[in-house]
């Protein structure tokens, strides 16, 4: 069966290569590898969502299915009062994660987790999530709901989803496990949908 971007140890022929992305003015360099998210180009999703992020950040940050780092990377290059770590089932994409972490001069945990499974315990400020909309509805409304309980008083998760991948009814489970959930983007057929104030477990209904 051919790999999967989240599949746990990618078989597939190693294939190097190389992406440069700038944000905001700052030119960044990411390796990437065959059997990651998007190997060839920074993904329109990741991008509009780090394009949509405000204007400050600080705190612990959780980019959520790192990939190689894009979203982690690029945030922490930019906001230096952020501890970021990144977490992704793919073993071969949080050693690109890493790489390019202190290839491009940030500190940086990187975890293979599978979702929220190893980082459960922790607390964040901000999470930050592309979802693998691929992996299917059950693994990433999963994630939602595992990302509200990871939250601290005040954090928000920040995530992107294209219309016709099933944003709607994603924002209308979101509804459901956070106080707030709001579209704070609409760019390309991409909502940025920004979450916080998690409501209790006890008082949803999973």
């Amino acid at each position: 069966m051919a790999d999967h971007y989240y599949t746990a140890q990618p078989e597939s022929k190693h294939k190097p290569g190389l992406v440069t992305y700038t944000y905001r003015g700052q030119a960044l360099r990411f390796e990437t590898d065959s059997g990651v998210f998007s190997r060839t180009e920074i993904d329109r999703g990741t991008d509009i969502l780090l394009c949509a992020l405000p204007e400050t950040l600080a705190g612990d940050v959780l980019d959520m299915g790192c990939g190689y780092g894009v979203i982690g990377v690029s945030v922490g290059s930019h906001w230096k009062d952020t501890r970021i770590t990144m977490a992704d089932v793919n073993e071969r994409a949080c050693g690109l994660s890493a790489q390019n972490a202190k290839k491009n001069g940030v500190s940086a945990q990187v975890i293979v987790s599978d979702g929220y499974e190893k980082v459960l315990e922790n607390r964040y400020d901000i999470i930050l999530q592309n979802p693998p909309i691929r992996a299917g509805k059950a693994v990433i409304y999963k994630m939602f709901a595992d990302a509200a309980r990871c939250l601290r008083e005040g954090g928000q998760l920040w995530l992107v989803i294209r219309k016709q991948q099933g944003a709607p009814s994603a924002l209308t489970y979101l509804r459901t496990l956070y106080g707030q959930a709001d579209v704070v983007e609409k760019e390309a057929g991409y909502w940025i949908i920004r979450c916080q104030d998690p409501i209790p477990q006890e008082e949803n209904h999973e």
